[in-house]
């Protein structure tokens, strides 16, 4: 089986590989295909992924291409995980919403639309290549942020062979078991929302809902992303909120601590990816992997314990670091090799994508893409009916739906309009004189890369 990698050369490369190499035998995965047109950031990062992969799984056949084309032929699955522009588009997009008093988060916030406007073309090409190339019944598991308005759009273009792929929700179930001493495996969660903007409505642990409980623990607002939010919130929700609820609830704080801080978290990635390739570019990755392990150790560990810093004033206590042969963690590979385990196993079993709603939470559209908790079979993905969900989050949930609806139409007819109204729809944004400035300024950022806009 043939699992290609679209955005090999990103610095999270090696993350992927371990997850993959260290389930490859199991899940009969024999051909790995990292690909990036990015020629440098592939060999730096691509080529040490094909290292981690090396150690982990010698059989595994692992390439490095720059050709999408051969990337995705015979493909069985792909992941897409890329980043248009780079590093520096990103803080640009960022910065011009700041500038306005607005949450520039390139996810949750307007920022967002404008890196939006770069990946559907991008992915849209690629999806194109995968349905002539791949093999009949491909897989897309997209991990290309904003992953809410990305997984709607192409939904709509017709690519229904892609599904949204987020590491949020299963990284906190995760920190939840490990909070308990319990194996992760042991853990459920019944969510509905959107991608950023998800509610768990249960936990259970080894089949015993811990949800009250967990709102209470005073432990989990210590060690895990509940750290977020004050209990009071919690409590009056009655469910556990995705991290990405912090923009929505703190906002205003968000938005004044970020203006206040010395950088935004994309130039903060900037910086220290800058730094990081830098070193990492004099090395050979087959020969140096050791040194290049160390470096990447020490600029990376800087990201991830600066996460959500700025933004909360709350910085992680647990240093970070990367070890191959440690038991893999998951992350969003781990949500893609789940799907895939399961699809071979002959056995339903459920987990969180991002999927067409149909008629899984009362109020929203059947074509609205969710983030859900489904039942996975060989041949199958059904979204849990969740019915009618609490008010106030409905609430939410379809204000930001709309947003994502209108952003689809507009990144589709390339809709000056309809871009105007999904940025004054943005609970973050919600002004229209506003909304009609961003769409200007992002039309005119992204001119190198999307033109015809009217």
């Amino acid at each position: 089986m043939k699992l290609t990698v679209i955005g090999g050369g990103g610095v999270r490369s090696m993350f992927l590989a371990k997850s993959i190499a260290q389930k490859a035998e199991t899940l009969h995965i024999d051909h790995l295909c990292f690909m990036d047109n990015d020629p440098q950031k592939l060999r730096i990062y691509g080529g040490m992924a094909k290292q981690v992969a090396a150690r982990l799984c010698p059989t595994l056949d692992f390439t490095l291409t720059a050709n999408a084309e051969e990337a995705v032929r015979d493909a069985d699955y792909v992941i897409t995980t890329i980043r248009v522009g780079g590093d520096d588009m990103r803080v640009r997009d960022e910065r011009i919403a700041l500038g306005h008093g607005i949450l520039g988060q390139e996810t949750t916030g307007a920022a967002g639309f404008s890196f939006a406007m770069r990946s559907v073309p991008a992915l849209a090409t690629y999806c194109e290549l995968i349905r002539k190339y791949a093999k009949p019944g491909v897989k897309v598991f997209n991990f290309t942020n904003p992953a809410g308005v990305v997984s709607q759009t192409l939904r709509d273009m017709g690519y229904d062979f892609t599904y949204g792929i987020c590491d949020a929700p299963s990284g906190m179930l995760r920190s939840f078991a490990l909070l308990y001493g319990a194996d992760p495996a042991k853990i459920r969660g019944e969510v509905y929302g959107l991608n950023h903007l998800s509610y768990f409505k249960s936990i259970t642990l080894a089949g015993r809902e811990i949800l009250s409980e967990l709102i209470e623990n005073d432990e989990a607002y210590e060690k895990t992303d509940l750290r977020y939010f004050e209990k009071d919130l919690l409590r009056d929700r009655g469910c556990i909120l995705n991290e990405y609820l912090y923009y929505f609830y703190y906002r205003e704080q968000a938005v004044q601590n970020i203006l206040h801080a010395k950088q935004t978290r994309g130039e903060q990635i900037a910086e220290i990816n800058r730094h990081m390739t830098a070193e990492l570019s004099a090395l050979d990755p087959e020969t140096d992997f050791d040194e290049c392990l160390r470096i990447f150790n020490h600029w990376y560990g800087e990201r991830e314990n600066n996460y959500m810093a700025e933004e909360t004033g709350i910085r992680r206590k647990t240093p970070w670091s990367f070890d191959i042969y440690t038991p893999d963690e998951g992350g969003y590979a781990g949500v893609a090799l789940s799907f895939i385990r399961i699809a071979q196993s002959g056995k339903p079993d459920s987990m969180i994508l991002c999927v067409p709603n149909e008629g899984a939470i009362d109020g929203l559209l059947d074509s609205d893409v969710v983030e859900i908790t489904c039942t996975v079979t060989a041949d199958s993905c059904t979204p849990h009916k969740m019915g009618r969900v609490d008010e106030q989050n409905l609430e939410l949930i379809r204000r930001v739906k709309n947003y994502e609806r209108l952003a689809s139409l507009a990144l589709r007819t390339k809709s000056r309009a309809a871009a105007v109204q999904a940025l004054t729809l943005h609970p973050l944004v919600n002004s229209y004189s506003l909304g009609k400035k961003l769409t200007a300024e992002y039309i005119e950022h992204n001119k190198d890369y999307c033109d015809g806009w009217k």
